[in-house]
């Protein structure tokens, strides 16, 4: 569920687990059980991009009094919002506007194979640097099939290449300063920032609101209610869905883009798909880190 969540955009179904990059490292999974098998990384970063210190059952606790959060938290057991690289991490979502993820990750695996470095381990290549995109044209980067996204990307990469905005910075900065960085680049507007925030920087409480957790988000309000903004539509999340508000969209997120959210008010986000409830079967306590085993 973690890895395909719509976090991140490149893993791959690999040798009965998965293929993928950390970083510069091209890297196996293969879960087993409890048990997590790897292969080209070490385990203490292994266990940081997958934040295994993360408490999965206090977040869970968090949202017990709210019905429709705390199923799905109980069908997402053991997902997690993962520490990606800020720069792949935040290059990727620039590709996300008005795209599904599968559309996100062709672009995101385009790039990779067009610019990219061939990995040890891995079938999937690196992501490529702010500096090898920034060599590039727009016109360049719109064979990738980005379309407009491209001229985001490319004016994004050049900055961070000419040493004018530094990734790295928004780490000491409050979300809303870090927000607000990030929303001074090219393609960049308060969503996509709340997404890089939350899948990068650890912002657990950042909100992204796109169509999805919109929907999601109106439903639980009345039907009569007055359609909020999506800044609106942000604060009502935080406040609803409190401390780990990030953590609670993406296990909605998770459950509607997969057909199994029952929603009170909206039946669109099911996407034509037979909405259900789901409640978790499995008495296995989440919260501890999976153990690791080198492949």
């Amino acid at each position: 569920m973690t890895l395909e969540s719509g976090q991140t955009f490149h893993w791959m179904e690999f040798e009965g687990g998965y293929a993928g990059t950390i970083g510069e490292k091209g890297v196996i999974l293969r879960q087993e059980g409890e048990t997590l098998h790897y292969r080209g990384i070490d385990p203490e970063s292994l266990r940081n991009y997958l934040a295994f210190d993360h408490d999965l059952e206090e977040i869970r606790s968090s949202c017990a009094s709210h019905s429709a959060s705390s199923e799905a938290s109980l069908a997402c057991r053991g997902l997690r919002i993962m520490r990606q690289p800020h720069w792949e991490c935040l290059a990727s979502f620039i590709l996300s506007p008005m795209k599904q993820v599968a559309h996100i990750r062709q672009m995101s695996m385009a790039l990779r194979h067009a610019y990219g470095k061939k990995l040890e381990n891995s079938p999937v290549p690196s992501f490529p640097d702010p500096s090898v995109l920034a060599s590039t044209t727009e016109a360049e980067l719109r064979r990738c099939s980005l379309g407009f996204r491209a001229k985001g990307l490319l004016g994004t990469a050049r900055l961070i290449a000419e040493g004018k905005f530094a990734p790295e910075a928004l780490v000491g900065m409050s979300t809303r300063e870090a927000r607000e960085a990030l929303c001074t680049l090219p393609g960049i507007g308060r969503k996509v920032a709340n997404c890089i925030l939350l899948f990068s920087y650890g912002r657990l409480e950042a909100v992204p609101v796109d169509v999805w957790v919109g929907r999601i988000l109106n439903s639980f309000r009345s039907s009569r209610a007055k359609k909020l903004t999506p800044l609106e539509l942000e604060q009502y999340g935080e406040k609803v869905m409190g401390p780990y508000a990030g953590y609670i969209q993406q296990y909605l997120f998770h459950q509607a883009r997969t057909g199994n959210l029952k929603l009170p008010h909206d039946t669109k986000a099911s996407h034509g798909k037979n909405p259900k409830r789901v409640t978790s079967t499995s008495p296995q306590k989440a919260s501890s880190p999976y153990l690791a085993a080198a492949l």
